[in-house]
Formats: structure tokens, C-alpha cells, sequence
């Protein structure tokens, strides 16, 4: 069994294959994410500073479930990629076990939202207030939440399978969709939060249809088998797909530490301030994504092949792309912060829009280590380092960052809220730069 795209061989350059693949997955990667910006701009316009503190309290639920979909579509895709190249039949049985423990996965959100949206709006930190605005949009965005991890399964596939351009199609008009009806549903209809996660859960079904169209064509290597759920299979692809699953948690770690320790220091202001930051990072973190795991097919593929020239040249490629991207959005938020923050602060809050244009030039800094870590993860996760690739994983998405921030926001206050993304994201590059060595060895 060879793969079915035809540009992965031997004579096509690595460099060709990177542009390719990586270039349209950023784009793809930025429409998936920016519909999260829509959400905060429209979210800021019906419901003010509390309907943002609402959203990001419930965001960490958002991170988790995209968590276990990204554990599922990179870690399936990737044993598919391998094994694919390396001629064995077992690579076509991953992609209906990653869909059936998807939906198998998101039957707890589901009653969760449905049965408890209250209580946990309060054990996140949300006063009567916030849970009133949030339990409509954290309802309705966990009773669709198969529908979330299904659709990155199905774009995990598709791109692997060699049509990055459905995949990428798929995701941007995923968030398109999702801004259109943001508005449609949240002022025209008057469907306020509640209009917003409708928006929100509908989008899946844009890219599963797009990516159907590959999948369910004659030159698709992919397939829906009717085989009996493997545990052993799911746990397999798990292992490389762990380093996806971390980069989720992390967001969402940091969300719930960081909302902690700000409403201590600042209030809900400051956890709107933060809020803002929190959802711009979310666009910033998937271009540095966009170009891991438009990677990861070529990662994997060349690993497969055992071509290591081609797989160190196209990791370099990753890392001078990603270290570009960190220094232009570092510059970007240095010039820009009032302007930024502004769209976001329709209270014209002076207090908000003080602690947001602050923490704007600070946090952003530790993208110069993030973009290094989420591609170095990726690869290591890619080739097959399940071991390293999920000790960085942990390192950058739980241990550094929570010991950093609760440490430097008792020694430095909300100074120390912003540096502590800075300070984990450069501990975590000396342990993954040590394991990218390790691999190589």
C-alpha cells in the first residue's frame, strides 16, 4: 500500500513540499482560530466586559475538548502516514477508530454541558452574573462536542492523505461561516450568547462536508472500514498525537491558573484584560501550529522512508518559519497595543485597556521560545518520540507554566501574570532542543 499523493517522492524537494503544505495549513490553521476573535469582538459588543470574562472562564472547556480531538486526528494520521509509507495494511484501519473513540469521547462533555453548565461556570471563578451569561454559550457549544473532535479527524486525514488545499479550504470556511453567523445569530435574530455557540457548533459540519469530498472520491486512501473499535490502536496513535493533546491542555491550563491568580489581583477587569490577550494568543498559537502540523505529513513521511537528509531539512525549515512569525508579531504588538485592545474594549475601560496593552507587549515575548517548542513537539511526536515528545509536552503546557505563574505573580503581581508565558516557554526550549538532539543520535 503507497501513498496516493503523488508529490511525495523522492524527486520533489523538500523545500517545494514544505511551502506547499505548511503555507495553505497556516492559512487553514487561521480561519479555524479566527472565528474566536469574531466571538470576543461580538461577544464585547452585546454583553460588554462580562460577556468576555464568561468566555474565557468557559474556554478552558473549549481547549479540552479540542485536546482529545487533536490526540485522536495527529496521533491516527500520523500511524497512518507511517505505516502507509512503509507498505503495511493495518494504516487504513486508523481512521474509522479515531472517529468511533471521538464520539465515544464526547458523550461525557455532552452531559456535562447539558446537566452541570452552573456549577462549573462557579468552579472556574464565575460569580451569579457571569454564569447567567455563560451557561447558554457553554450549553450549547459541549452538547455538539463529537462534532468538534470528529472534524479534526477528518482534516487531519485529508491533509495527510496528500489534499492540504481541501484541508485547508475546509478549515477557513469553517471560520467564515462561523463569523457570518456569529453576527446573524448574536444582533439580527437577537440570540445573544446563545447565538454566538450556534455559530460555534454549526462550522464542524462546514469542514467534515468539505473534507468528504476528498475522502469519500476515488483517489482518497482513506476509508471507512466496518471494523470493531480497537483500544489498542487508539492508545498507539495516542502516543504521538499526545504532543496535540498537551499544546490544547496548555492553553487551557494557563486559562484556569492565570484566571486564578488574576481575579486575586485585579478583579474582572483583569480577567477580561487577560481575556483579550487569551484570544489573540489563540490566533498567534495556531500559526505556529499551522506550521507543525503542516509539517507533520512530510515529518512523517520521510521518516517512514528513512530518508534523514530530507527530515532535518524540512525540521530546519519549520524552525527558521516559525522564529520569522515570532519576531513579526512581537514587533506587531510593541507598535500596535492600544489599537488592538480598543476593538476588543467596547466599555472604553481605561483600567482594562491599561492592564490589556501591558500584557500585550509582555506576554507575546514568549513566542520567540512557544513557536520553537510547538515544532519541535510536533516533530518529535511525528517521528515517532512518543517518550520526548510527550516529556516537552508536559513540560511547556503544565509544569513550567503553573509553577511560573504562581511564583512571579506573588513576587511581581500582574507584571509577573504577563512574563511567566515568557519565562516556561524558555525553560521548556533547553529540554526540547535537548531531545531534538536526542532524536538525531
Amino acid at each position: 500500500m503507497q501513498s496516493t499523493d503523488p508529490t511525495l517522492t523522492q524527486s520533489t524537494t523538500p523545500r517545494s513540499l514544505f511551502i506547499r503544505y505548511v503555507a495553505q495549513n497556516i492559512f487553514g490553521q487561521i480561519g479555524m482560530s479566527a472565528y474566536i476573535l469574531v466571538d470576543t469582538y461580538f461577544i464585547s459588543k452585546a454583553e460588554g466586559a462580562d460577556g468576555i470574562t464568561a468566555l474565557n472562564l468557559v474556554l478552558p472547556f473549549f481547549n479540552l475538548i479540542y485536546a482529545f480531538g487533536a490526540m485522536y486526528a495527529i496521533g491516527s494520521a500520523t500511524r497512518f502516514t507511517i505505516l502507509r509509507a512503509r507498505g503495511q495494511k493495518d494504516a487504513e484501519l486508523y481512521f474509522t477508530n479515531a472517529v468511533f473513540w471521538a464520539i465515544l469521547t464526547g458523550i461525557p462533555f455532552m452531559l456535562a454541558g447539558t446537566l452541570a453548565p452552573e456549577p462549573i461556570i462557579c468552579l472556574l471563578g464565575g460569580n451569579q452574573t457571569i454564569v447567567n451569561v455563560g451557561v447558554p454559550y457553554m450549553r450549547i457549544f459541549m452538547l455538539f462536542a463529537p462534532l468538534f473532535m470528529v472534524n479534526q479527524i477528518f482534516n487531519a486525514f485529508t491533509r495527510n492523505d496528500g489534499a492540504p488545499t481541501t484541508a485547508m479550504l475546509a478549515t477557513m470556511m469553517s471560520g467564515i461561516f462561523n463569523m457570518v453567523f456569529d453576527y446573524i445569530f448574536m444582533f439580527p435574530c437577537r440570540m445573544g450568547m446563545a447565538g454566538a455557540a450556534l455559530a460555534t457548533v454549526f462550522s464542524p459540519c462546514v469542514g467534515i462536508t468539505i473534507c468528504s469530498t476528498h475522502i469519500l472520491s476515488r483517489r482518497s486512501g482513506v476509508k471507512f472500514l466496518r471494523r470493531l473499535p480497537s483500544l489498542r490502536r487508539i492508545i498507539s496513535a495516542s502516543q504521538l498525537g499526545i504532543s496535540g493533546f498537551i499544546g490544547e491542555i496548555a492553553s487551557a491550563v494557563t486559562t484556569v491558573v492565570f484566571n486564578y491568580l488574576i481575579l486575586g489581583l485585579s478583579g474582572n477587569t483583569g480577567v477580561a484584560a487577560f481575556g483579550v490577550i487569551c484570544n489573540i494568543a489563540l490566533v498567534v498559537t495556531s500559526v505556529f501550529n499551522g506550521v507543525s502540523q503542516g509539517a507533520q505529513p512530510l515529518f512523517s513521511h520521510y521518516y517512514g522512508m528513512r530518508m534523514q537528509d530530507a527530515l532535518k531539512e524540512t525540521l530546519g525549515l519549520a524552525i527558521r518559519t516559525s522564529m520569522l512569525f515570532a519576531a513579526g508579531f512581537l514587533i506587531l504588538f510593541n507598535l500596535f497595543p492600544a489599537e488592538i485592545v480598543n476593538v476588543f474594549n467596547s466599555g472604553n475601560s481605561p483600567e482594562m485597556a491599561s492592564l490589556a496593552e501591558t500584557g500585550m507587549r509582555l506576554y507575546f515575548i514568549g513566542y520567540l521560545f512557544a513557536g520553537f517548542n510547538i515544532i519541535g513537539s510536533g516533530y518529535l511526536g511525528a517521528t515517532a518520540n512518543a517518550l520526548w515528545a510527550l516529556i516537552t509536552s508536559l513540560a511547556r503546557g503544565v509544569v513550567f507554566i503553573i509553577l511560573c505563574a504562581v511564583i512571579m505573580a506573588a513576587v511581581f503581581g500582574m507584571q509577573g501574570i504577563w512574563l511567566a508565558f515568557t519565562v516556561s516557554e524558555l525553560l521548556t526550549a533547553g529540554i526540547t532542543l535537548f531531545a531534538l538532539l536526542h532524536s538525531f543520535t
